[in-house]
């Protein structure tokens, strides 16, 4: 039986010798392209080809492309695992051709490869054909269907409408008839029941599409209209994983051995076994053999766990991951970290950007594990407070609550309300949801018009590295609108103007077209153009333009990248080899740069580093660049970051051979002295395993030393010019906490004296003392210092004490768990719905002690009354 790692170079190999170049996958995280977070189709590192953005090395080109998808039809997160042949990361085999070979070769190929090399069955083989449609004029795909009829008996050939035959790339682009291999998996038995035929695209779960062959033909307007594109391509697709399943003969993805060792790793771990069938056990198999592949490749290139963006999405799935082994195989503490080394080993040969960061990779998962198994802990306390009254629904907003705010997944919550005999309130928990979505849709939809074209053919160059300022014209151009919000997208056929990439900001400056001046506040990379970001159109967009960059904005900028290389060079010498860029922020303020290192840095060796990059600077070495081949750059000894995209030739910024060799495409200066100096301001951590320095050069650097001399002098004179400023100011600190202490047992003795008086002047209602009084308090915790005492004084009751601070009213609440219980009453509750709104503030916390702040301390005495009222 063929290995998956064999099917894998067995495709390679043979587009190879159909002349292709064969082409390293993009990374799984997407920059330049606001449309994607993630690569989510093998052709996505390939649309500038298509969208005529960018000229192709190589006119035939074959690669193996890491892909995720966690939404769109038949990828809801929530269902991978539940089936055997969804996932969130997989595998795309792609071959290509831009404006080379067409049907006839893609066709006869993808037969030849399936059947002659994989030895395929034919006969469990079917080939679908775009019919056509009438109502938007496009022709039936005749070519296809004559050049299947060679290979395939007709009756094994089925025409498809737009739905399941026309691909496109979204709702605007290149788009195209495609022409689809499926398979029948079925055993003999079915087959003679059914045939293959009636079951295509009918989504049954072993007659699957392997391979789409899509002809890229014409380009989608905004308007819906389509043109035919000058260049027609060939866009191919086969699932990896898929191909596996049927070549190995399996009926499950899940049961080849692109996871089969993964699974049984989890067993060894976890000392269960996994049964292949429908027990929620099962589906926490496949959902760790899956999910780990996802969340291990895209912290590998590059990006962390985090609550925003793409970050967002790889928590999600590392949670789901966790909630399974936590719920299902009964594991109580991390995991995945421990399925790193496997998967690093499985991939070292396709992928090895895993295995050069085994250690980091498996530290940031371990971390995200540990704080998760926590809020799963925090969720159940919260879980037990919910169960602890007698409602047998559980209100939605309540599991919403306890999802958007702990990351408390909701099925658990049903699962756990189920065991109690209980339910949830399904449509007001999807109710919150869908909110939830419209506001995070809001907030990143971009309503983008079509490019108006004033130069159809025109390359777009950029020329920033030698001048500032030149003479060119307008190519294209189109609006946009965000969060309500209109700009405007200038596209020229030469430019000075740096777009945002590699950590370094975008360009500002002007446009001049005649008299008539431009500002140009941002300037992006989207794909391979560099978009001139405006708030309005020239009056003539045919007029000759000067495109002029802010010099010196640009100038500090430079001066922070290359003190950002001198910085990071210092780190690998004096931390060791093991730091890597994870991230970074140039600007013309300062630089600030992430790295991986997993403990806070010493005092010594922060200024050890300075130290360092500053004798770089004062030595005024040269700043060389040049371009060349990546083997060579490589070869010196260049330094690529995880998670880039790199061509066959790269820029190389050489500042001291032996010492910092980078491949970067940023704006540098000419000799280190240019840089004047480099102050580190912090030091901080960012995430598991990651670190932040942040820091200034040149003109910023001066200026922080400025501020920094002049509040040294002022606090000298504070302190009546000391000789020595740092033991006069701890003096100056022990006399301030010493004083602290002293009015601290003042207010204890105060606080002591009062909660008699308090016991004393409280009221009965029914069997419930009621204590509701204004206190004089210097700071809100004496509140509850209040409330624990009385706590150790009283059986039944119900306290609220309320301040006024220095202007703010404070409130604090405290009830017995049987009042609690027998008069449905929850402090927390209390706080959200009857107090926060009199103190024009908020707060919130247990069912039997919660406390809140406002700014309205005129209603006091309206929130003892209210809360009072409660027990009538």
């Amino acid at each position: 039986m063929m290995t998956s790692a064999q099917i894998r170079q067995h495709f390679l190999d043979f587009f190879k010798s159909k002349n292709h170049h064969i082409v390293p996958s993009a990374p799984i995280v997407v920059k330049n392209d606001p449309t994607l977070l993630f690569t989510n189709a093998g052709m996505n590192q390939f649309k500038d080809y298509f969208l005529g953005n960018k000229k192709p090395e190589y006119t035939r080109v074959a690669d193996t492309q890491k892909c995720l998808r966690v939404s769109g039809k038949h990828n809801d997160l929530e269902e991978v695992g539940v089936d055997t042949y969804h996932h969130t990361m997989f595998e795309m085999l792609g071959n290509w051709s831009f404006g080379d070979y067409f049907k006839a070769e893609a066709i006869a190929w993808s037969w030849e490869l399936l059947t002659e090399v994989y030895k395929l069955d034919k006969d469990r083989l079917y080939v679908t054909v775009f019919e056509g449609d009438v109502s938007e004029g496009i022709p039936a795909s005749t070519i296809a269907l004559a050049e299947w009829k060679k290979l395939v008996p007709e009756e094994r050939i089925l025409l498809g409408n737009k739905k399941d035959n026309f691909w496109e790339m979204g709702d605007t682009g290149p788009c195209g008839p495609c022409s689809e291999i499926h398979v029948d998996c079925r055993s003999e038995e079915e087959r003679k029941k059914i045939p293959g035929k009636d079951l295509v695209n009918k989504d049954h779960p072993q007659v699957i599409e392997i391979w789409n062959n899509v002809f890229i033909q014409y380009n989608r307007l905004k308007d819906g209209t389509l043109q035919a594109l000058p260049t027609r391509h060939v866009d191919t697709g086969m699932g990896f994983e898929r191909l596996v399943r049927v070549i190995q003969g399996k009926q499950s993805n899940y049961d080849t051995d692109i996871f089969s060792g993964t699974i049984a790793a989890v067993e060894r771990i976890t000392q269960k076994t996994y049964d292949t069938g429908d027990s929620k056990q099962a589906v926490a198999f496949r959902v760790l053999s899956d999910h780990i592949r996802a969340i291990a490749f895209t912290i590998a290139d590059g990006q962390l766990p985090s609550n925003t963006g793409a970050g967002y999405v790889i928590r999600r799935i590392l949670r789901r991951a966790v909630r399974y082994y936590y719920s299902y195989l009964e594991y109580r503490q991390p995991l995945l970290y421990q399925l790193i080394p496997l998967l690093s080993a499985q991939f070292e040969q396709v992928f090895p950007e895993l295995i050069q960061q085994q250690d980091f990779v498996a530290r940031v998962i371990r971390e995200e594990e540990e704080a998760f198994l926590k809020t799963l802990e925090k969720g159940l306390k919260r879980m037990d407070d919910m169960l602890a009254t007698n409602e047998k629904e559980i209100p939605g907003k309540a599991v919403f609550e306890l999802f958007d705010t702990f990351g408390f997944p909701p099925d658990l919550t049903r699962l756990i309300a189920s065991e109690q005999g209980r339910s949830i309130n399904e449509k007001e928990f999807d109710e919150e949801m869908q909110q939830q979505k419209n506001r995070s849709r809001a907030a990143t939809t971009l309503d983008t018009e079509d490019w108006i074209i004033l130069h159809e053919d025109a390359a777009t160059a950029f020329v920033g590295y030698d001048s500032l300022s030149l003479t060119t014209r307008l190519v294209r151009y189109r609006k946009v609108k965000a969060k309500g919000k209109e700009s405007y997208q200038l596209v020229l056929e030469a430019t000075p103007f740096y777009a945002e990439s590699g950590g370094q900001v975008g360009d500002r400056g002007s446009l001049q077209f005649g008299d008539e001046h431009i500002q140009v506040i941002d300037t992006k990379k989207e794909n391979n153009l560099i978009i001139h970001v405006t708030t309005q159109l020239p009056s003539q967009p045919g007029a000759e333009v000067l495109a002029t960059v802010d010099s010196s904005t640009r100038q500090a900028t430079t001066i922070h990248h290359s003190a950002t290389h001198l910085l990071h060079a210092a780190l690998r010498n004096v931390l060791g080899t093991h730091v890597a860029q994870k991230g970074s922020l140039v600007n013309e303020n300062q630089l600030r740069f992430d790295f991986s290192h997993f403990s806070k840095m010493t005092e010594e060796e922060l200024q050890a580093i300075e130290k360092l990059v500053n004798e770089k600077i004062r030595k005024n070495i040269p700043v060389q660049i040049e371009e060349m081949e990546k083997e060579n750059a490589m070869a010196k000894g260049a330094m690529a970051l995880f998670g880039e995209k790199y061509g066959e030739r790269v820029r190389v910024v050489t500042m001291d051979p032996h010492y910092s060799v980078e491949l970067c495409g940023g704006t540098h200066v000419s000799r280190t002295g240019e840089l004047g100096f480099v102050k580190i301001q912090h030091e901080t951590a960012v995430a598991a395993g990651v670190r932040r320095i942040e820091a200034v050069s040149g003109e910023a650097a001066l200026q922080l030393m400025f501020q920094e001399s002049t509040t040294l002098n002022e606090l000298k004179q504070a302190l009546k010019n000391p000789a020595e400023i740092t033991r006069a100011l701890q003096q100056v600190l022990h006399e301030n906490a010493e004083l602290k202490k002293k009015i601290e047992s003042l207010e204890t003795k105060q606080l002591n004296q009062l909660v008699p008086e308090l016991i004393q002047n409280a009221s009965k209602v029914g069997d419930i003392q009621f204590i509701g009084a204004m206190v004089e308090i210097s700071h809100a915790d004496a509140l509850k210092q209040i409330c624990f005492q009385l706590k150790n004084h009283l059986t039944r009751y119900l306290v609220v004490l309320t301040a006024n601070i220095e202007g703010k009213a404070q409130v604090a609440i405290l009830i017995d768990d049987q009042t609690a219980a027998e008069k449905q009453l929850d402090a927390g509750q209390m706080i959200k719905q009857t107090v926060a709104p009199l103190i024009k503030g908020g707060g919130g916390g247990a069912k039997t002690l919660a406390t809140a702040g406002g700014q309205n301390p005129s209603n006091l005495q309206q929130v003892i009354d209210s809360i009072r009222a409660l027990l009538s």
